[in-house]
């Protein structure tokens, strides 16, 4: 019997992977999916935008979740809904946990897209009343969804690009937006949205400043907000607070798996093939880089399937590497294991605003590559082009990327 690839997560990357796995000629794919729907996070954004790199035209986020559903399908994924899983770290088996029962699954492959999540209040730590009226922006998106009832006035905290999708979702659900809130001097989102939510919405954003207090008994009631450059405070009155942005990987299964995690990103850490240091799991998405656009991951998940298929052809599996380290202003660069001579694009993501400067990337203390940078904001991802480590060896040990004048 063939054993089958098992693929964790119907988002974008799974359903992309696992697509392009059947196209490759792998018989058995599997796609276990937590929720009772698959599609992940586009199916609760009813905004215009997905799909413009991966299937060239732009749609709906619930269209765009149906569409690579309906592929998937239609090549003979076996798309597994409201199943868990548990991975046995000292081998390929999968074990699923379904409302029909427990099955236990020896696995060729396994490749992890688990996706990423916005830390809730608690995990910012937050202080003041614990009253309903306080969501993620992906809670936000599922209620509004459903039909549930949110609140009057809102503040959404974080000023990155989701910041304002939950700005619309908002709208769209008739509460009105006092304000946005964040603690960097300026926006993180593209010009363009944030001069639209700005003038054309009449939705402020207050740089600088940081949430101190919740108040509210039976419901938020009120938020007390604080400029920490002069300490001033001043309280908005709110029935709703969004907290948006400030993603981490959703890693508990990788974790829990034994896997090698990187400090900075706190997803796994993979080569440009998505391979973990588990010889048969793989990972793939915003698991690796939180947060990336959902096409960007569906085409990224499609060349960790290629290389999935290569692999099963191979023995042994690759397993060299050699490892990513960054310095400040850099948070953490993606691949952190780098193959030479088989490169592609290293994202990279800061800690704070940077003028236009150069990345530079050096072994044993030599420079072996250089690539420009941008004007780039730590809401963002940068994709620094592959010529920067075309003159990585395998030998020359741990590469060091810094930015420099």
């Amino acid at each position: 019997m063939i054993k089958p690839v098992v693929i964790i997560g119907a988002g974008p990357a799974g359903l992309s992977a696992a697509a392009e796995l059947r196209l490759r000629g792998i018989e058995s794919v599997m796609v276990v999916e937590r929720e009772s729907e698959p599609g992940g996070i586009p199916r609760h954004s009813h905004h215009q935008g997905f799909g413009v790199r991966d299937l060239h035209r732009p749609m709906s986020g619930p269209r765009y979740a149906e569409r690579l559903t309906k592929h998937a399908l239609s090549l003979g994924v076996d798309l597994r809904l409201r199943s868990t899983a548990a991975l046995d770290s000292s081998s390929s088996a999968v074990t699923l946990y379904a409302p029909t029962g427990i099955e236990h699954i020896d696995a060729s492959a396994i490749l992890l897209a688990t996706g990423a999540r916005e830390r809730p209040r608690s995990a910012r730590l937050v202080p003041g009343d614990r009253a309903p009226g306080t969501f993620t922006t992906g809670q936000l998106q599922q209620w509004v969804a459903s039909g549930r009832s949110i609140g009057h006035r809102a503040l959404v905290v974080g000023a990155e690009h989701v910041s304002y999708s939950a700005v619309l979702t908002l709208r769209h659900a008739g509460v009105r937006v006092v304000g946005l809130v964040t603690e960097l001097p300026r926006s993180q989102s593209i010009v363009g949205v944030a001069s639209l939510v700005h003038s054309a919405l009449r939705v402020p954003t207050w740089t600088h400043t940081r949430v101190i207090s919740v108040e509210g008994r039976n419901r938020v009631s009120r938020v007390v907000l604080e400029d920490f450059r002069n300490g001033e405070r001043r309280t908005i009155d709110v029935d709703t607070i969004v907290f948006s942005a400030d993603w981490i990987p959703d890693n508990e299964l990788a974790r829990r798996a034994g896997l090698a995690i990187d400090t900075g990103s706190h997803g796994p850490i993979t080569d440009q093939f998505g391979r973990t240091s588990h010889a048969a799991i793989y990972a793939a998405g915003n698991l690796l880089h939180p947060v990336e656009t959902a096409d960007r991951c569906a085409l990224g998940a499609r060349r960790i399937a290629d290389a999935i298929v290569r692999d099963l052809g191979l023995d042994p599996r690759p397993t060299h590497g050699v490892a990513l380290r960054v310095t400040a202003p850099l948070a953490w660069a993606w691949p952190n294991r780098v193959i030479p001579n088989q490169l592609s694009e290293t994202l990279v993501r800061l800690k704070a605003f940077t003028a236009q400067r150069r990345v530079v990337a050096r072994q044993g203390g030599q420079v072996i590559g250089e690539a420009k940078l941008r004007h780039g904001s730590p809401g963002q991802h940068l994709s620094l082009d592959q010529s920067l480590l075309r003159g990585a060896t395998a030998e020359g040990g741990v590469i060091d990327l810094s930015v420099e004048a």
